[in-house]
């Protein structure tokens, strides 16, 4: 703590004092609520809502509607929440984020402001980072909400839409992030209103807020469906890059060296750049790629995707390594992970890098997947009108929380004083070393029977150490982040005596470990984190599975000079110090400076983070505004609303945009070229065509007039074929729908190529950023120009006794967050059987008791 906040106090700290008094007023009705009946009880949801009704506010009633849900948990669960809970629960009301330490209990710490919030019947959503959790919070928390006489929905993966459209619709609904951020996607794709599943975003309360708003907010949620695209530029584009020399630049290669205009000099076609996994093109490969495709300015918006596809292209021969990255396999490209070495089938690279390493690799060119909708976590959690989060970890990313989503951090003091002994790294030469010393330290820590959890970064070091422990016949269990309720289960039991578990970061997080009584007297749960994170917010979360309220407990982490962070973070001048030292083998090194290091390395790599993710934002800002405009005209249709008006003012705009192509504001009637007039709009527009003798003294403005009421009529012509006016305004929906679509989806892809591409604006020492949004509007006009003429087109030439339906443009195919299979909700074949429901296989018990158990 710096020396102003020990004289004046944290932020957290006048913020509680805040909080205090209303805390206070909650335990105060506590007499008051036990001596209420559970009808009584149960009637307060009512009156609450009456008294909203009448003019109260939120605020009015927080104190004895907390008190309320209180005295319902502990008749429901046995279990009243806590002072610092109420407090937690105060803080998430208020749309901020309560920083509550591992085992203070934060899923009961919801049920207070998700029962407040839920009275105004506009619906609360708590959002979670698995299906599992997701699922037992609604069983468990679930139950306090529905003895108050509330609904409670959840949201699983393998639920169909009618499913998922109940559990939005109930008063609290809990669901994962990915989940809420594909439905709000796929409602954005519906052709009919009837088919829309979520309601309004009023309410979020995240848990584990920090997962879900910064280490996932790097990955967009992505839809995507078959492309009709041509394969044939990716093989051109192989070609082309085989010939193209990669060359040397003089000092590091940086978008930021050419936005400040200094000089680089450069040899070859392209520069590559390992470290940032990027390739730019020098000056001389531009003019190559120019002269291979005919074109005048590659930077041109039309050759945008020629752009994209050579920097693939050059990407896949100079980044993409085979039986490293990938094998091939059966004239087929399978990806490699890079964490355990095992082929991923049915996964491909997005964007056209697998089209791409299919060209090099002379196998079949698979059509490319387009994308059909794409979110940011940031921009869908801030749709929210309020939201609120509570984590273990939040501190050390509290600028992003600010600057990104609005929300400050308040620390929420624990209900027993933390006695966890957190000890000093201990830091060797070697990897190996490192490793035994992890080793010896699980062993000693066995031998008096206390329980151990090791935290590694890879799969691959955790089936490392596995190994090592086998052969130490010490028995032990390995987690590996698959969030199923086996693991919750192993998790869980991590406490008890004897315990060895080994997990990788995510692995069971949510899942209080508790001790039983012999692990309390061996010392509490040891932890053991094999390296540092790149995030110190990792770091603290193992940390912080030990010493949960009050309970004994000690950490340490184990690192050595080889491991990745220290590697590429830590500088050479430390390195040779330590390897001056003399260190012998298996000997453990402790030094200030080290540790210094250390936090210098994480706070760097934090810093490069917060800004890939700022950055990423800054461009989907302008994704977002569009977006916005498309799904809000989407809705109007949806909606049934009548687009006679719409259409009237797109063919007015098409009549405009043309007039302004051929005639200039101050040209003369006999100057007009009516033959290009006549062309361009009737194509368009079937009317009566212009004459001479029709534009006689005109101005251009009055030309305009002129076709705008010609137009006016043949519409009302092509009206008057219909027997009913409905039938027309439903045509009239169809077609906007299906035009809006398509172009959207379009201009999704052109606005990713835009932005692959925008490092080319870079020579032009301008800043790529802005010259996306500057183009980005650009094209988005063109896009709506366009939307404009082919749905006044369609409408003219629709016959009548044509069929017109509503129709998805596009089959969805799956998203990026699947492991291969389509993600779309699915169809159940059969009724779904319940935990109680007797077992369908006949045997009289309970399903939880029989199949269910398998």
């Amino acid at each position: 703590m710096g020396f102003i906040q020990k004289i004046f106090g944290t932020h957290s700290e006048h913020e509680l004092k805040r909080i205090y008094p209303i805390a206070d007023a909650v335990e105060a009705l506590e007499p008051q609520m036990q001596s209420l009946s559970d009808e009584e009880l149960r009637a307060k949801t009512k009156e609450f809502k009456d008294r909203l009704a009448g003019g109260e506010t939120l605020d009015d009633i927080l104190p004895e509607a907390f008190a309320v849900v209180r005295e319902a948990a502990y008749r429901t669960l046995g279990m009243k929440p806590y002072r610092v809970q109420i407090i937690g629960g105060i803080v998430l009301h208020q749309g901020r984020i309560a920083e509550m330490k591992t085992g203070e209990g934060k899923t009961l710490v919801s049920t207070l402001p998700a029962y407040l919030n839920a009275l105004t019947g506009e619906g609360v959503q708590i959002v979670t980072v698995n299906d599992y959790l997701a699922k037992r919070d609604a069983e468990w928390m679930g139950q306090v909400h529905e003895f108050l006489g509330l609904t409670v929905g959840v949201v699983l993966n393998e639920m169909d839409n009618d499913e998922r459209r109940d559990a939005y619709n109930c008063d609290i609904t809990y669901v994962t992030n990915n989940e809420l951020g594909f439905d709000y996607l796929r409602d954005n794709m519906v052709i009919y209103k009837e088919q829309l599943v979520q309601r309004g975003m009023k309410f979020a309360i995240i848990d584990e807020v920090d997962s879900v708003l910064i280490d996932e907010a790097r990955t967009p949620l992505i839809i995507s469906g078959q492309s009709g695209k041509s394969t044939k530029l990716y093989e051109a584009c192989d070609i082309l890059a085989r010939q193209l020399e990669r060359g040397e630049a003089s000092g590091e290669f940086s978008k930021m060296n050419a936005i400040l205009g200094e000089d680089i000099e450069e040899t070859g076609d392209f520069i590559v750049n390992e470290k940032e996994k990027n390739i730019n093109l020098t000056e001389d490969g531009v003019k190559k790629v120019e002269k291979f495709f005919h074109i005048e300015n590659l930077a041109d918006a039309e050759n945008l995707e020629i752009q994209h596809n050579i920097i693939l292209a050059l990407r896949a021969h100079n980044l993409m390594f085979r039986d490293k990255d990938y094998v091939v396999k059966d004239d087929e490209v399978l990806i490699v992970d890079e964490f355990t070495g095992r082929i991923m089938p049915g996964r491909r690279y997005s964007d056209g890098l697998h089209q791409a390493i299919e060209a090099k690799e002379h196998v079949k060119v698979k059509r490319e997947s387009k994308t059909l909708a794409t979110i940011t976590f940031q921009n869908l959690f801030n749709k929210y009108e309020k939201k609120s989060g509570m984590t273990g970890t939040a501190l050390t990313e509290e600028k992003e929380f600010r600057e990104i989503y609005g929300m400050d951090v308040v620390e929420i003091p624990t209900n027993k004083p933390v006695i966890r002994k957190d000890l000093e790294d201990a830091v060797y030469k070697t990897e190996k070393e490192k490793f035994k010393a992890v080793c010896d330290a699980i062993e000693e820590a066995h031998a008096k029977h206390q329980p151990v959890l090791v935290g590694t970064i890879t799969i691959e070091n955790s089936e490392l150490l596995s190994g090592m422990l086998k052969r130490r016949g010490i028995k032990h269990n390995v987690l590996n982040a698959k969030f199923h309720e086996l693991e919750a289960e192993i998790v869980a039991q991590a406490g008890i005596h004897d315990a060895v578990t080994i997990a990788t970061n995510m692995a069971g997080r949510g899942t209080d470990i508790k001790l039983d009584d012999e692990a309390r007297e061996a010392g509490g749960l040891k932890i053991i984190g094999t390296e540092r994170h790149e995030s110190r917010r990792i770091d603290n979360q193992l940390r912080g599975r030990s010493g949960r309220q009050g309970d004994p407990g000690e950490s340490r982490f184990y690192i050595s000079l080889e491991d990745d962070l220290m590697r590429l973070f830590g500088s050479e001048r430390l390195m040779s110090v330590f390897n001056a030292l003399g260190v012998e083998e298996g000997e453990q090194i402790q030094h200030k400076m080290l540790s210094s290091a250390i936090q210098k390395a994480q706070e760097k790599i934090e810093s490069n983070n917060f800004g890939i993710r700022k950055n990423l934002l800054e461009y989907d800002q302008v994704m977002n505004e569009q977006r916005e405009i498309i799904y809000e005209e989407r809705r109007h249709v949806l909606d049934g609303d009548n687009m006679r008006d719409s259409i009237f003012h797109m063919m007015n705009d098409y009549i405009e945009n043309t007039v302004d192509m051929i005639v200039s504001p101050d040209q003369d009637y006999e100057e007009f070229n009516l033959v290009e007039l006549n062309r361009n709009i009737l194509e368009t527009i079937p009317m009566e065509p212009l004459a001479p003798e029709d534009v006689k003294g005109l101005s251009p403005k009055k030309l305009k007039h002129l076709l705008k009421e010609r137009a006016a009529k043949a519409y009302e012509v092509k009206e008057a074929e219909y027997q009913e006016p409905e039938q027309v305004r439903e045509i009239e929906r169809v077609i906007l729908l299906k035009v809006i679509d398509a172009k959207w989806m379009d201009h999704i892809d052109d606005m990713d190529q835009l932005r692959q591409g925008i490092g080319l604006q870079a020579y032009g020492q301008r800043d790529p950023k802005v010259e996306y949004k500057m183009i980005g509007y650009e094209m988005f006009g063109e896009m709506t120009q366009s939307i404009s003429a082919d749905t006044v087109r369609a409408l003219f030439h629709v016959r009548l006794e044509e069929k017109v339906e509503r129709e998805q443009v596009a089959q969805v195919t799956g998203t990026n967050k699947d492991d291969s299979a389509a993600h779309t909700p699915k169809k159940r074949a059969e009724k779904k059987v319940y935990p109680n429901d007797p077992c369908p296989c006949g045997s009289g018990k309970k399903y939880k008791q029989c199949c269910g158990r398998k």
